[in-house]
Order: C-alpha cells, then sequence, then structure tokens
C-alpha cells in the first residue's frame, strides 16, 4: 500500500483545512487508517484512526476540532480540521494497518504498517 498525503498549508488560528490520504490499490476498504503528527522537536502524536469497521477515535487534544472519514470508493481518508490553534502546527503523515486488523494501540505507531510522506500543516497566531 502506498499512501499520499496532501492538502497541508498555512491557516489562521481558529480557521479549517482538509487533509486528504490517498491510498494504491483495490483494498483499501480491508485497512484501518490512522492520522499522526510531529511538531519541531518533538515525538509523533496520534492524531485520529478509522478502523477498517468504520470505528473512530480520536486524540483528546483534537476531540471536537477534527474529524477523520473515508471514502472507500477513491480509496481516500481525510482529516478535516477545524477551529486549528497554533500547537496544531506539525507534519501530519496518514499510515495504515495491516490487512483487516483492529487497531486496538491505535495510539502506538507501531501498529502501523505503511506511511506516507507526511504534508506540513502551520497555524498562526
Amino acid at each position: 500500500v502506498q499512501l499520499q498525503a496532501s492538502g497541508g498549508g498555512l491557516a489562521q488560528a481558529g480557521g479549517s483545512l482538509r487533509l486528504s490520504c490517498a491510498a494504491s490499490g483495490r483494498t483499501f476498504s480491508r485497512y484501518s487508517m490512522g492520522w499522526f503528527r510531529q511538531a519541531p522537536g518533538k515525538e509523533r502524536e496520534f492524531v485520529a484512526v478509522i478502523q477498517w469497521t468504520g470505528d473512530i477515535s480520536y486524540a483528546d487534544s483534537v476531540k471536537g476540532r477534527f474529524a477523520i472519514s473515508r471514502d472507500n470508493a477513491k480509496n481516500t481518508v481525510y482529516l478535516q480540521m477545524n477551529g486549528l490553534k497554533p500547537e496544531d502546527t506539525a507534519v501530519y503523515y496518514c499510515a495504515a494497518g495491516s490487512q483487516w486488523k483492529m487497531l486496538l494501540r491505535m495510539s502506538n505507531a507501531d501498529e502501523y504498517v505503511y506511511w506516507g510522506q507526511g504534508t506540513l500543516v502551520t497555524v498562526s497566531s
């Protein structure tokens, strides 16, 4: 599975951006998909996951502001980011687990097998 993230850019605090992650292949619906982010000088952190079953979970820091979704017909997972804050500034990565696997330790990057290249989100105050 190859993943291509896009949609990053510059936003003002309180603004919105929508990230997309396009996946190769014809079995996209079998993969649980997650978003992580890494700010300068910090470790990569979990943002959100949408399991292949459709179950969704969020990090507490983005709950109520971000929304993850997927379109299996388009092989794409999205991250709608509203109410952006300067602390949301980071490189955002999409990732996929193994086929048919529920990611129980969803915040653990080791659960994910495939990673995209990242897209930079910068939020100005």
